[in-house]
């Protein structure tokens, strides 16, 4: 009985050792792996945060290079001056807008505003006006001349000026018309290439959409 009591006991010693064991080699292959998948999700993140820093660092240096080499081109330049008046109708003006081929002549506002627009067009997103960047304009549809009524006429091709005291006139071509709804807003993206841009903003006849004008400066 006493060897029989042995052998048992020598039997669940060897197997509670094996189970302790098995145990161990677990735990080591889920805290490697765990380990190791961390490693993973850590650097990836690094690394596409790093790429992503690197990218918009590099954005950022090219817009400024272009910037500032249109600027250079610009100080070269020579607009034909106008004297635009600083205020109409109790509201700071910065600039002239003339469209020849719907016969508009009106003055672009400094603050965009509800009663603002209903005294003229004005500033409503960007750059300032003959300033690299994109120049954005909204103005209502409304019968008045001065107003954007007839925005919808305009066709690619037709040519626009904008005057201002500080620049000069410049000349502006239209290159793209089409219609949104009002929450898109990809028309305000402030991304030109170094380009002189306006946008050009109403609603349509129903105002369930927005008419988008835009235009590039004619460069001699």
């Amino acid at each position: 009985m006493k060897k029989r009591s042995k052998y048992v006991n020598f039997i669940l010693i060897s197997l509670i050792l094996s189970i302790i064991a098995c145990i161990g080699i677990i735990e080591y292959k889920d805290n490697h792996i765990e380990k190791k998948e961390s490693g993973y999700i850590t650097n990836n993140i690094s690394t596409i945060y790093n790429s992503n820093k690197k990218e918009t660092i590099n954005e950022q240096t090219k817009e400024a290079k272009v910037k500032e080499e249109t600027q250079e081109l610009e100080k070269k330049v020579e607009y034909p001056r106008e004297e635009v008046i600083k205020e109409y109708r109790g509201y700071d003006v910065l600039a002239k807008l003339e469209i020849p081929a719907i016969n508009l002549k009106t003055y672009i506002l400094k603050n965009y505003s509800t009663s603002a627009l209903k005294v003229s067009v004005t500033k409503f997103w960007g750059a300032n006006p003959n300033q690299v960047g994109n120049f954005c304009v909204a103005g209502h549809n409304f019968k008045n001349n001065n107003m954007f009524r007839n925005l919808k006429k305009l066709e690619i091709g037709n040519t626009f000026t904008i005057s201002d005291n500080n620049t000069g006139k410049v000349n502006y071509e239209v290159y793209k018309i089409y219609t949104v709804l009002p929450e898109d807003v990809s028309c305000l993206s402030q991304k030109t290439n170094g380009d002189k841009e306006v946008t050009l903003i109403t609603c349509t006849s129903d105002s369930s959409k927005r008419i988008i004008v835009k235009a590039r400066e004619v460069k001699s």
